[in-house]
């Protein structure tokens, strides 16, 4: 790898474990290597580190120091067959990055998978086949956010450049190896029907109806005898950038009944917010920034989950979820996700994500 690519993903100890998912994002890589101010590596950290330290409650603000991994795989920059070395030990620990050190430890190189095979996958194969299995697709509602223009047509339909939003989603889904959805619908469901037996689309797509409008998961109700396998349930207007799979295999290794993907978002308040104590002014705190992690509108399911809904049952995501987690022994999970994610529901988010979408236009 060239020196100056390599650069861009060293990151020092003290930077924040923000600063580190910004970081991943800018290099679109799943590693950083973190170093001295001469290069000398002390630790890596990967974004699944950080998912991991996140849920084990470590601040955004905290140092990268506290959860990088000491303990990394390495190659001498003299040792012999270094690419071959290299793809035995990736192979063998299922990672896609090999640093490569000097005698004093400064990072030399970095030989990835792809130096290793004729690919253009960026890491050994370590997901599981999710071809079978289902992603259901919430399409049934009225779109009244977005005003007037769902008068006219379905919220799915809504064009996103050169095809509808709900396109974009399935080809996303279809580009990380899913290729089974199901879609429930109920307003205008005879366009979006019509819109998908004249456009030839190289997946299976099966519709259910709704024949009352049953909230954000009510609609579920109707797909409990076609699943049988952990399954993928979207909103129909939002687009993540991310590896589909990894959602899925977060969830069965973590063994969660039910996973939330929450997107990683840093919110100002436009305002100074003052912290008192006894009624005293302890200190104003201008515009400060506030990181939360937002519901995105997708989930993965265990197909046992269903019977928890009742047969034209009207019942919103979140209800369900509170039902869920009533349960005794039933987990639901969250899976830190950071990068792209359009929230194309609302008009002034879709006019917003318009030009940001142009830059991912050649993968979506």
């Amino acid at each position: 790898m060239e020196k100056n690519k390599i650069k861009l993903s060293f990151i020092s100890a003290g930077a924040s474990i923000k600063d580190a998912i910004n970081k991943l994002n800018d290099t679109g890589r799943r590693i950083l290597f973190v170093t001295d101010k001469v290069d000398v590596l002390n630790g890596t950290i990967t974004d699944g580190d950080i998912r991991r330290s996140i849920i084990n409650g470590e601040q955004l603000n905290n140092p990268v120091s506290g959860i990088m991994n000491k303990g990394f795989l390495s190659l001498t920059a003299d040792a012999p067959d270094k690419i071959k070395h290299a793809k035995e030990l990736m192979q063998k620990h299922l990672i896609s990055h090999i640093p490569v050190l000097d005698n004093s430890g400064k990072i030399t190189d970095v030989v990835s998978w792809t130096d290793c095979l004729d690919i253009t996958t960026d890491e050994p194969d370590r997901t599981r086949d999710t071809s079978q299995n289902m992603v259901v697709i919430m399409a049934g509602g009225k779109g009244t956010r977005l005003d007037p223009f769902t008068k006219i047509l379905p919220k799915p339909l809504i064009p996103l450049h050169d095809k509808p939003i709900i396109e974009h989603i399935m080809d996303r889904f279809y580009k990380n190896g899913f290729s089974r959805f199901i879609l429930v619908v109920n307003y205008k469901k005879e366009m979006i029907k019509s819109y998908f037996s004249d456009n030839k689309l190289p997946y299976d797509i099966e519709f259910v109806e709704e024949t009352e409008f049953c909230g954000t998961a009510g609609g579920l109700s109707l797909v409990k005898d076609k699943i049988d396998s952990t399954f993928i349930v979207t909103n129909c207007d939002t687009i993540l950038e991310g590896d589909y799979s990894d959602f899925f295999s977060w969830h069965k290794d973590r063994k969660n009944f039910l996973t939330i993907v929450g997107s990683h978002k840093e919110i100002e308040v436009p305002y100074g917010v003052l912290k008192m104590d006894n009624g005293l002014l302890l200190n104003i705190d201008e515009k400060p920034r506030i990181d939360l992690f937002i519901n995105t509108g997708t989930y993965i399911f265990e197909p046992s989950l269903l019977e928890i809904i009742t047969d034209n049952e009207h019942i919103d995501m979140d209800k369900l979820i509170e039902k869920v987690k009533s349960k005794d022994n039933e987990k639901v999970g969250v899976y830190p996700h950071w990068g792209g994610w359009f929230d194309l529901g609302q008009w002034e988010e879709y006019r917003r994500s318009l030009k940001k979408i142009a830059e991912y236009s050649d993968e979506l």
